[in-house]
């Protein structure tokens, strides 16, 4: 049967985007930290987007708020053909944009219950990539259609131990929606544009998070957050119009990798403000996609295979924010993303290089009771060149390029 989505995932479909962190993550949860690339996210409190980060800085806050926000993700994602090994012209690689620009959205709400609990509830996503080729391309068995999104709702609760300790906990409800189309490409019988593979499903998924804070002085804060790792089994359907199979119930089994992130923030004097964050993934639980079909017989089978076998990574950020008048905090920042990807894996489907994000932005006050954010991240990949195989024994050569302008707004309401 066809999946069909539910009404959230209809509705913020289009946070699907070329994440532009480490593989498939996303780290765009607010523009407030964009202006200073993310640095600090588990120690300092902007306003109420720590119910992502860190639900345990919800205990700073006095009053309720609301954030609400919105970043714009422009990539600049190409392929150059380097080689090939079956007589086409390496030329026929060249592709200039495989990767679509998107908006990232998010909103979030926090109150106080009493003078030590506080509550909190999200909407935001944590992972998303998005790569599309056109349906002639030479090498379509490697390239396709390759979609992930995930919306993560969250509700999180925190406790004010004493007043330099508090502690959250986050639920999260995940929904998730993968499509993954393969061309038949280069072959003398068959349109280039007929699919190999067409696999297409959604799924949910439960995962906590857990937050600590800790004020050592009234300028120094220290923060760390642990989210957990969910199972998704996409089901859905498949179908092979190039090996004459009809649609047929499939599914494919992957594991959204734990994060913990370890921040501080310190306040050197009235005006200035220093930020770091060092972020881990767990990436080594995605070893690779494989779609498993169910035959008419009620047998099972594997009908598509990518070894993936990723690493671990870490994400490093150092920012500062400046407050330049009353109403007016400049900010800026600078991060390393590692990427998870061996040289031996890398991939068309799933773009990945290390990255350097140079970051700037503000928050300006309008009255006693809003705000707004803007920030803007300039994004800068390695070159990576590589050779990939497809079931033919085609080896393709690439060298790719990956860079990226994030956008971000922001408005923060307090009542």
């Amino acid at each position: 049967m066809k999946f069909s989505k539910t009404l959230i995932a209809a509705s913020l479909a289009f946070v699907s985007a070329d994440s532009f962190a480490a593989a498939f993550q996303l780290s765009e949860q607010n523009a407030s930290g964009l202006g200073r690339a993310y640095a600090g996210e588990a120690s300092i409190a902007d306003d109420a987007s720590v119910v992502a980060r860190n639900p345990a800085l919800m205990t700073l806050f006095k009053d309720k708020q609301l954030s609400v926000a919105a970043i714009g993700v422009i990539p600049d994602v190409s392929i150059e053909g380097e080689s090939t090994n079956n007589g086409i012209d390496p030329s026929a690689l060249d592709d200039d944009s495989i990767a679509p620009s998107a908006v990232v959205p998010a909103i979030y709400f926090t109150m106080p219950y009493n003078d030590k609990v506080s509550i909190g509830f999200g909407a935001f996503s944590n992972f998303g990539l998005s790569t599309e080729f056109n349906d002639d391309y030479v090498a379509g068995q490697i390239a396709g259609e390759t979609e992930i999104f995930t919306v993560n709702l969250n509700a999180s609760v925190a406790y004010k131990v004493t007043e330099q300790f508090s502690f959250g906990i986050g639920l999260n409800y995940i929904y998730a929606d993968a499509t993954i189309v393969r061309k038949v490409g280069a072959n003398p019988s068959i349109p280039f544009s007929t699919n190999a593979v067409d696999l297409e499903g959604d799924d949910t998924g439960y995962g906590l998070n857990i937050g600590l804070m800790y004020q050592l002085d009234e300028n120094s804060r220290f923060g760390f957050n642990y989210r957990t790792e969910t199972d998704i089994t996409f089901e859905g359907t498949f179908s092979s119009p190039a090996k004459s199979v009809p649609e047929l119930p499939g599914s494919v089994d992957i594991t959204l990798p734990a994060i913990a992130e370890f921040s501080g923030s310190h306040q050197l004097d009235e005006k200035l403000g220093l930020h770091y964050s060092v972020l881990w993934t767990g990436w080594s639980s995605f070893e690779s996609l494989e779609a498993q079909v169910t035959a008419p017989t009620g047998d099972k089978f594997v009908a598509f295979e990518k070894q993936e076998q990723f690493d671990d990574s870490f994400r490093y950020s150092v920012g500062a924010d400046y407050q330049l008048n009353e109403d007016l905090l400049l900010r800026a920042g600078v991060a390393f993303d590692e990427s998870p990807v061996s040289q031996t894996h890398l991939s068309i489907s799933i773009p990945d290089t290390d990255r350097f994000w140079f970051s700037f932005g503000g928050n300006y006050t309008i009255d006693q009771n809003s705000n707004v954010d803007l920030g803007v991240s300039i994004i800068r990949g390695k070159t990576q060149t590589f050779t990939e195989a497809d079931d033919s024994g085609s080896q393709w050569g690439f060298e790719s390029k990956g860079h990226a302008v994030l956008l971000g707004a922001q408005y923060n309401y307090k009542f």
